[in-house]
This record gives structure tokens, sequence and C-alpha cells, in this order.
């Protein structure tokens, strides 16, 4: 495995999370209620932050569908592990950590406009333009990232890094030598 190499600190990430907390709030009328369904397992950290950062009344459900499963490429088909409670007539807010191909997001828009919800927006920290490959909205965008593959800030490679505080990409370009386990963090 390579070297992970920050791509956004701490303190980048909290900074971006603010400002989209107010173009969020600025979106909704003040008397409208935010329904957040935070997408688990890499979402957990960002919905957190985010919600404590919005000034709108709030409502929070998740939801965990997958389609990576052990590896670093979108694999599908989509794996729903939980679903999110119903949503008619509420104004759904989804919370995703990256949109990739676009895949599971696509599978859980459909899934709540079969619900007839009153609106219904996304908003992502990451998202890979140039990976995807299902047409799906995403109104609010915390960052625009390049093909890499990035962990850190609930951001995961086969369960691990999550805990980092920022987010990372993994530089295979210099890989360890045989039988180095560790890996370096800048």
């Amino acid at each position: 495995m390579g070297d992970l190499k920050i791509l956004f600190s701490a303190d980048q990430i909290h900074t971006r999370i603010v400002t989209l907390a107010r173009e969020i709030d600025a979106a909704y009328s003040t008397e409208v209620v935010v329904h957040i369904i935070g997408v688990l397992r890499g979402g957990m950290m960002f919905t957190a932050d985010l919600v404590r950062a919005l000034t709108h009344a709030t409502t929070i459900d998740f939801t965990h569908l997958e389609s990576y499963a052990a590896s670093k490429r979108s694999s599908g088909p989509v794996i729903w592990h939980l679903k999110p409670n119903n949503v008619t007539e509420r104004h759904v807010l989804i919370v995703e950590d990256i949109v990739d191909t676009g895949l599971t997001l696509n599978a859980l828009r459909e899934h709540l406009l079969q619900q007839d919800p009153a609106s219904l927006s996304t908003v992502c920290l990451l998202s890979k333009p140039a990976r995807r490959n299902h047409d799906v909205p995403v109104e609010f965008v915390g960052f625009s990232i390049s093909d890499r593959f990035v962990v850190g800030y609930g951001l995961d490679l086969d369960q691990r890094h999550r805990d980092l505080p920022y987010l990372a990409y993994l530089d295979e370009e210099h890989k360890k030598p045989a039988g180095t386990t560790t890996i370096d963090c800048v």
C-alpha cells in the first residue's frame, strides 16, 4: 500500500462545512424542518458536523447502502443494509460522504422519490465528476476532486483510516518495500 498524502486538512474541512451549512440554510425557508438522511458509514462524521453547523430545525435518520464491498472501485450492485424511514411530504436532504459513480446515490434517490417527499436534495463532502456514470443531481458540493481513492474523516479502506481528522489520498507512486505494513501520514 502506498503512503497517505493529505488532501484536505481538518481546518479546511471545518471551514467548508460551515460554508455549506450557510448555503443550505439559505436554500430553505425558515419555517421548513429539514429531514437529514445521513449515509452510513462514511458519512457519519460529515453528517454530525454539518447538522451542528446548520441553523435550521432538523430531524435526522440514517441509511446504509453500498456498492464498494471490499474494493477501491464501485462494484455494483447496490446492497441495502438499512433503509431510511418514510419521508412522505418531508423536505429531505441526503448527506453523502462522496459521490463517485453515482450508483448508490441513484438507488437511494429512487427509493426516496417513490415516497413522495416535499423536496429532495443532496449534499456531499466530496464529488468525483470524472467517475460519474449515473446522472444524479448534487445540489451542494464540499469539494470536487480528481479520481483518487480517499480515506479519513469517515472514509475508509477495508474499515481502516475512518478516524483520521483529515482527508488523505493513497499515493500509489511511492509504494512501501515488500513486508512493510506501516503507513506514513503526512
